[in-house]
C-alpha cells in the first residue's frame, strides 16, 4: 500500500517498498501509482543470472547483449510508443518532450519532463536517487537523476520549474524518491556534506542521506506530498547494482516513468 504522506519535512515522508512485478525481467514498481494516479513508475533491478540485467550502454558489457535487454524492458510495457534517455553528466538540464518514437537517446541531460501520454522517460542509476514527479490533474510528469553534484546543484528546483512553466501545480505535485544509496551506506566527504547544505560535525567521515536532503528541498520548495523508498542499492545487493558496494565495477538499473495511454 503507498503510503503517501504531507511533507511536513523530511523525517515526515512516507517510506515506500517497490514491490517485484511479475514477468521475464526483474522490475519493481512504485506501488499504488499505477491505479492512483495513472503512471507507469518503476525501476529495473540486476536479475540473480550472471551477469544480471544489466542496462549500462556505458559500462564494459557488450553492447549486443545490452541492447537486447532494453529491447526486452520496452516490450514489457504495451503501449508506450517511445523511450527517452540520455547520456548523464551530474548536472541540472532537463530535456522536455513533447512527443517522439521508438527510442530517442540525448547527450548531457540528467532529466526528462513531459505530459504526452506513451512516452516512457527513463535515467539510468546506480546508488544515484531517481526522483519521479507527478502532477496527476494536469497529467504532467517528470523524472529526475539526482546523485549529490546535481542535488548540490538544484536539480529538484530546476525540474519542479519545468513542470510548472508546462501547467503542473505545487498543490498537486507529488514526489517520490526511488531506490539509491541509503544514509549508512553512503560515506563521503566534507566537501559532499557543505555541498548539499550540511554541516559537517566532529572528524568524519560522514554519512549522507540523500533521500532525506531531497525531501527536505522538496518541502522548502512548496511540494505537499511525497514519499522516499525503504529500498537501498547498496546493502539490497540481491535486488540492485551499487556502484559504491562495488567500487565501480557494477551495471546499471533504469528508472522508468510514463503516463499510461
Amino acid at each position: 500500500m503507498t503510503r503517501q504522506t504531507e511533507l511536513g519535512g523530511p523525517a515526515s515522508a512516507g517510506l515506500i517498498r517497490e514491490l517485484p512485478v511479475p514477468g521475464e525481467i526483474p522490475r519493481f514498481e512504485v506501488p499504488g501509482w499505477r491505479d492512483r494516479y495513472g503512471v507507469l513508475a518503476g525501476i529495473t533491478g540486476r536479475d540473480a543470472d550472471s551477469p544480471g540485467f544489466d542496462l549500462g550502454l556505458w559500462t564494459d558489457q557488450p553492447v549486443g547483449a545490452v541492447m537486447e535487454r532494453w529491447r526486452r524492458l520496452r516490450r514489457a510495457e504495451p503501449g508506450f510508443h517511445a523511450t527517452v534517455l540520455a547520456t548523464q553528466v551530474h548536472g541540472t538540464e532537463l530535456a522536455w518532450h513533447r512527443d517522439a518514437y521508438g527510442w530517442l537517446i540525448l547527450d548531457g541531460f540528467d532529466g526528462h519532463a513531459t505530459s504526452r501520454p506513451g512516452l516512457l522517460l527513463t535515467v539510468t542509476v546506480a546508488d544515484c536517487i531517481p526522483v519521479y514527479l507527478v502532477d496527476p490533474v494536469t497529467r504532467t510528469i517528470g523524472l529526475l537523476h539526482a546523485g549529490w553534484r546535481g542535488t548540490a546543484a538544484g536539480i529538484l528546483a530546476r525540474g519542479v520549474e519545468q513542470l510548472l512553466a508546462h501547467g503542473a501545480s505545487l498543490e498537486h505535485l507529488i514526489l517520490h524518491c526511488g531506490v539509491g544509496i541509503c544514509g549508512p551506506c553512503y560515506e563521503v566527504g566534507q566537501d559532499v556534506m557543505t555541498g548539499c547544505g550540511l554541516v559537517p560535525t566532529g572528524n568524519g567521515p560522514w554519512h549522507l542521506d540523500l533521500r532525506r536532503v531531497l525531501l527536505s528541498q522538496a518541502t522548502a520548495i512548496g511540494i505537499r506530498q511525497g514519499s522516499s523508498s525503504e529500498w537501498c542499492s547498496a546493502h539490497h545487493g540481491t535486488e540492485f547494482y551499487s556502484h559504491r558496494r562495488s567500487r565501480g565495477s557494477d551495471g546499471r538499473m533504469v528508472a522508468y516513468l510514463g503516463l499510461l495511454p
